[in-house]
């Protein structure tokens, strides 16, 4: 197995981003208000592109000569992700999953470095484009929220 930190670290972005993908599906169910169209729409674009970029991330960790870590429970406890209400408000669920994105790029940050450390270029440039996607979503639910 390659390099324990890199693929620790692509473990942890994996889980935060299925538990990212998951909260924006509960979002996108549920969101209602005046700007139902605009974020029920928004928020499908978001988990319709998180699921094949999580698909990528297992297979970089495969890859790299690892298992990638999987089931709802053993991913929800890695991502330590607090869940959403269901009945949460239009401007609950932005401010949430903006949150959800920012933890993410925190640690797509981690796994960017390590992968550095470890010369692993392609892990690090999946990172950097990662974080683009994922800082992009943070500006536009801000933007949203005024």
């Amino acid at each position: 197995m390659k390099n324990k930190e890199v693929i620790d670290a692509l473990r942890q972005v994996l889980a935060e981003s299925y538990a990212l993908l998951g909260q924006t599906h509960i979002c996108h169910w549920n969101v209602r208000g005046p700007g139902f169209f605009s974020l029920h729409t928004a928020f499908e674009e978001q988990y319709t592109e998180l699921f094949p970029a999580i698909d990528v991330i297992a297979e970089r960790i495969r890859a790299l000569g690892a298992f990638a870590p999987g089931g709802l429970g053993n991913l929800a406890k890695m991502a330590g992700v607090i869940e959403i209400d269901e009945d949460a408000s239009a401007d609950e669920m932005v401010r949430h999953i903006a949150a959800v994105n920012g933890k993410l790029v925190q640690s797509l940050a981690k796994a960017r470095e390590a992968a550095s450390k470890a010369g692993d270029n392609e892990t690090e440039d999946m990172m950097i484009a990662r974080t683009q996607v994922h800082e992009k979503t943070i500006w536009m639910l801000k933007s949203y929220l005024g």
